[in-house]
């Protein structure tokens, strides 16, 4: 038997995608260099059926079959990978993810053979996977002493002791004992563990089984109460209410593996590559399909890898009734909006308003979500609806008071936006975004200009390294008309934000009105270069032909002759 996955040779392994193949005839060229592109892309689904159209053109090559086994897991495909990693083995192949496919295959149809065996791998992280899937393996053969032997093994090593304890907890719990389980997890046994949210959610469970429904809770609100966990969010209403939940956390050596390749997924997450991650959680996700965590991390990697229609599948996996379904349903929107399928991502979450309209983030995703796609009215809707779930006075609102007003200023609704602008402020003194997205509307209106020259200096304050904030400064003294204050602030936004055509317009401008005549042109020039929208680029053009002054008097005289029309 291999040796178990290393986080070295999952980073060998995933180099061959990208690496010479000898053979090259030329029935098998051209897909080999369309699944390499692919691979190198992280586009699993194009790079695995490449890959096999270039095995069937070149069947004897290992490297080949191993770079498809890694697309197939890519792509969440673990059937396929295990059967071209069956066709690897046989033709002599010796690769550590082929091995770990080839357990996980023969897991999910019951057998524990491949994944008993001893492993001598001591590199990385090798005995920590290796060691606990072996622990768990003897544990699905009926063999509790054995295993018990394996969990010591891992426990012996300083840096696994937690996670070979946690898993000795799931193993007893799993065969029904759970006041040793709570010993370990209680910290009793060993010694305190260092639990994630998961951990917690296993050990509020086993107390549950103990009906120590109030030590549970307690333990459920003391972890809530630093951050937001749907499972145990969950979990704790069921024991408010008087229920006893089923214990069902792991109940098997087949879900206690792909627990283990999800512990690892987690240690490596945002320590490594995305790529190496996904290996495992897909992996997970495949032993147990009912394992959200799982399923809601490769989307998460998927996504960042730009996949989205991998991403939106694997959201899609997460079921109804699993308490993730509302995270997975916000991320499925957001991965379609991404992959530029707006309406699709609106239509889920509209489904998601009707079938979950308690909940305020999910209104105020829509609302965001509808004022990207620029239903203003819906926006508005969906934001007012969030502001009246949340309840008055809650600190949280202040987000979605800056949000609806911004759809506000969008609808030219000033009085709505300096509302809901001064309401958020309350809710959130002096944060910058807001008092710079008002100060800024109120010099674009020519009102209270003394009030917003006030609101932006503290803006920057605040926050000096916001290149728009600092424009909004420089351009609120140009507003005044001092015109040699608004040098330098507008001077510091150009560097901040070197390529933005509106900012460089912006030192343009003040350039002009303190007789650097020369200057202003060659901002407005870089101001064009940076392709502004039309009419912006129209108004730049005219003031590189006629100067600021004369476009600036034809304006005037426009608009005096619209309100005279209006008056």
């Amino acid at each position: 038997m291999t040796s178990r996955l290393s986080l070295r040779a999952v980073t060998l392994v995933l180099a061959l995608a990208a690496s010479p193949v000898a053979a090259a005839d030329k029935g098998f060229a051209g897909p080999y260099l369309a699944a390499r592109q692919a691979a190198l892309a992280s586009d699993y689904s194009e790079a695995a059926a490449y890959y096999r159209r270039a095995i069937a053109a070149n069947p004897g090559d290992l490297a080949l079959m191993e770079s498809a086994v890694v697309a197939l897991i890519g792509k969440g495909d673990i059937k396929g990978a295990a059967e071209v990693a069956e066709l690897h083995e046989e033709a002599g192949g010796d690769n550590q993810i082929v091995d770990l496919v080839l357990e996980a295959a023969e897991i999910a149809q019951g057998g524990f053979a491949r994944a008993a065996q001893a492993s001598d791998d001591s590199v990385g992280l090798a005995p920590l996977l290796g060691g606990l899937t072996e622990a768990w393996a003897l544990l699905g053969e009926g063999r509790m002493s054995d295993a018990t032997a394996a969990f010591d093994k891992v426990a012996a090593i300083e840096d696994f002791a937690s996670f070979a304890q946690y898993h000795r907890a799931l193993a007893l719990a799993t065969v029904g004992d759970f006041e040793g389980a709570n010993a370990i997890l209680s910290g009793e046994t060993y010694g305190p563990l260092i639990l994630s949210a998961r951990g917690i959610e296993a050990h509020a469970q086993i107390l549950a089984q103990l009906e120590r429904t109030d030590d549970a809770i307690e333990l459920l609100e003391e972890t809530t109460a630093g951050g937001f966990s749907a499972e145990l969010e969950d979990l704790k209403a069921k024991l408010r209410a008087g229920e006893t939940p089923e214990y069902d956390f792991v109940t098997s050596a087949r879900e206690g593996v792909a627990e283990v390749l999800f512990n690892l997924a987690g240690v490596l997450n945002g320590r490594t590559a995305p790529e190496h991650v996904l290996i495992y959680a897909r992996i997970a996700h495949y032993l147990r399909p009912d394992h959200a965590p799982a399923a809601l991390m490769s989307a998460e990697l998927l996504e960042d890898m730009s996949q989205f229609d991998l991403a939106a599948a694997a959201y899609g996996a997460i079921s109804r009734e699993d308490p993730s379904y509302v995270l997975a349903e916000l991320g499925r929107a957001n991965t379609l909006y991404s992959a530029e399928r707006q309406d699709a991502a609106v239509e889920v979450l509209t489904a998601l308003a009707k079938s979950h309209g308690d909940i305020a983030m999910v209104h105020t995703t829509l609302g965001d979500t509808l004022s990207r796609t620029g239903d203003d009215d819906g926006a508005i809707a969906a934001y007012s609806t969030a502001l009246e779930l949340n309840g008055i006075g809650n600190r949280v609102n202040w987000r979605i008071f800056y949000a609806r007003g911004i759809v506000h200023e969008r609808m030219d609704n000033f009085i709505e936006m300096e509302r809901d602008f001064r309401t958020a402020l309350e809710l959130q003194p002096n944060q910058p975004d807001i008092l710079n997205y008002l100060g800024y509307s109120l010099v674009e209106q020519r009102i209270k200009l003394d009030e917003a020259l006030e609101m932006i200096q503290t803006a920057v304050q605040e926050n000096p390294d916001s290149g728009y904030i600092t424009d909004s400064l420089g351009w609120i003294y140009y507003r005044l008309g001092r015109f040699e204050e608004a040098v330098e602030p507008m001077e510091r936004a150009v560097e901040l934000l070197p390529v933005d055509p509106i900012v460089n317009d912006h030192l343009g401008d003040v350039y002009w009105m303190v007789g650097r005549e020369r200057e202003a042109e060659f901002q407005w020039k870089r101001a064009l270069s940076f392709e502004p929208e039309e009419a912006e680029a129209e108004r730049i053009r005219d003031k590189l032909k006629r100067g600021l002054d004369a476009v600036l008097a034809d304006e005037e005289s426009a608009a005096v002759e619209t309100q005279t029309a209006n008056d």
